[in-house]
């Protein structure tokens, strides 16, 4: 009996990848990875020729050897690996593709587990997760930019006006500035940065998870540039306005 859909299991889990992540690897679709490792169907032939490309596997191994009973297996060196670096602050990434199952997987070890990880040397002790964030509503930190969070574990120890990544039940994953209400401990306002976006209340009990911003990592912006006509014209359009305004004072 084929054991191959497990095999393309344990194999994803050895490397940290997602499925979705792993279904792009193998130019599949994520349900079809799914149904692969969940031994609904037999993986084909040409996504077997891959695996065993990019693991170094025949196609033997990949068919008849149940990968994860060998002994000494991969997947256990590489846990073994992760719990000896707890103490290098290991970041799991959550992706913006990643957010919806992580409402749904925040507390499941074998979700955090597929997730992606990363150390910064700069953050020392406490707990971290990144996320990934998408708009415009806490500009100037632009659209795409990855925020490390360290675990907050009470509302209580909230600070009010600095920046956190909240996880709620209602709102989903979001970047904002929290205040506190001094009448109740009920509801708390987050804040955008950018002026444009109005404050909003959720409830304090749909609350899951509290992530102090600690480090912001982006792009580096493209700097515009300027040609001397460009800053001649600049320099004319001020001089009219401020022609103008001295006209309408007069």
């Amino acid at each position: 009996m084929s054991v191959a859909g497990l095999n393309l299991k344990y194999l994803r889990k050895l490397r940290g990848w997602t499925q979705e992540e792993f279904a792009g690897k193998l130019n599949i679709k994520r349900s079809l990875l799914g149904a692969y490792e969940e031994e609904r169907a037999d993986p084909r032939l040409d996504v077997l020729e891959i695996v065993g490309d990019v693991f170094k596997l025949s196609l033997d191994e990949l068919l008849l050897k149940d990968l994860s009973n060998q002994s000494a297996s991969y997947l256990m060196k590489r846990r073994q690996q992760k719990m000896m670096s707890a103490d290098r602050n290991v970041i799991h990434f959550v992706p913006v593709k990643a957010a919806a199952g992580y409402l749904a997987g925040y507390a499941d070890s074998e979700f955090i587990d597929e997730l992606n990880t990363f150390t910064l040397p700069m953050l020392s002790g406490g707990n971290y997760r990144a996320f990934e964030i998408i708009g415009d509503s806490m500009l100037p930190t632009p659209s795409g930019s990855i925020i490390v969070g360290e675990k907050v574990n009470s509302m209580d120890d909230v600070k009010s006006n600095q920046a956190y990544i909240v996880v709620s039940r209602n709102e989903g994953i979001v970047y904002k500035r929290i205040v506190k209400n001094n009448k109740t401990k009920q509801k708390v306002s987050l804040v955008s940065d950018n002026p444009t976006y109005q404050p909003y209340q959720v409830n304090a009990e749909d609350i899951v998870e509290l992530w102090l911003a600690q480090v912001v990592i982006g792009k580096v912006a493209s700097q515009q540039r300027w040609d001397m006509n460009s800053l001649a014209n600049l320099v004319n359009n001020l001089q009219d306005q401020v022609s103008t305004l001295k006209k309408k004072m007069n």
